[in-house]
């Protein structure tokens, strides 16, 4: 970035922020079959920590290269913050829940459902496989299926909160080439409102009260 970042540098900057948080959603790691109930997690968990230490590192070059007081820089530090942050959480929970789900196939109880569980509703060949993955992981096939849904929902709600940080940067992205953004308000939808994601969370925040 120059010393004195046009619209188009700016841009790119949080262009190239949403190309990053893209990457953590689409993630793939091989997950070892005693954790094959994990797979569907362990991509965003594994490039989830790095692509956000190098997004909070170059944020902190930045503010220390040249501080932000324009209100087209300063409207892209806070798209840019809120989404780091918003990415940082969504870990976060991420991370919580693959925990919970490690606790729970590492002491099974008959209460998160290792008993009377029937594979009669699938196909033989269905069947065979998830016997054979639930056994290798040294679960019964309930608990594994529970689990491995469980998953899924748990990647499915970051790969969610992925796709409205990359689409809430884009956005901003746009606004900063059409060069629309000349000020600041704090109220209003307009092209000098605040960043899509920073009006997002205070509409949170005001449905919440």
């Amino acid at each position: 970035m120059t010393a004195t970042p046009t619209h188009a540098d700016l841009a790119l900057w949080l262009v190239e922020a949403a190309e990053a948080v893209s990457g953590i959603a689409t993630a793939r790691h091989t997950a070892p079959l005693s954790r094959s109930h994990l797979h569907p997690v362990l991509g965003p968990l594994t490039a989830g920590p790095k692509a956000i230490t190098a997004l909070a590192d170059r944020l902190e070059d930045l503010l220390e290269a040249r501080r932000p007081t324009t209100p087209v820089s300063l409207f892209t530090l806070a798209s840019y913050v809120s989404a780091l942050g918003w990415l940082t959480e969504s870990l976060a929970d991420l991370t919580q829940a693959v925990d919970a789900l490690v606790t729970e196939a590492d002491h099974p109880t008959d209460d998160n459902g290792t008993s009377g569980f029937d594979l009669a509703d699938y196909a033989p060949q269905d069947r065979q496989a998830i016997t054979v993955l639930a056994a290798e992981a040294a679960l019964p096939p309930s608990l594994y299926l529970q689990l491995l849904g469980r998953a899924l929902l748990a990647c499915a709600e970051f790969t969610e909160a992925c796709a409205e940080i990359i689409g809430a940067l884009i956005e901003d992205a746009h606004r900063l080439l059409g060069e629309s953004v000349s000020a600041v308000r704090l109220d209003g939808e307009g092209p000098d409102s605040l960043p899509t994601l920073v009006r997002t969370l205070l509409a949170r925040l005001e449905a919440a009260r």
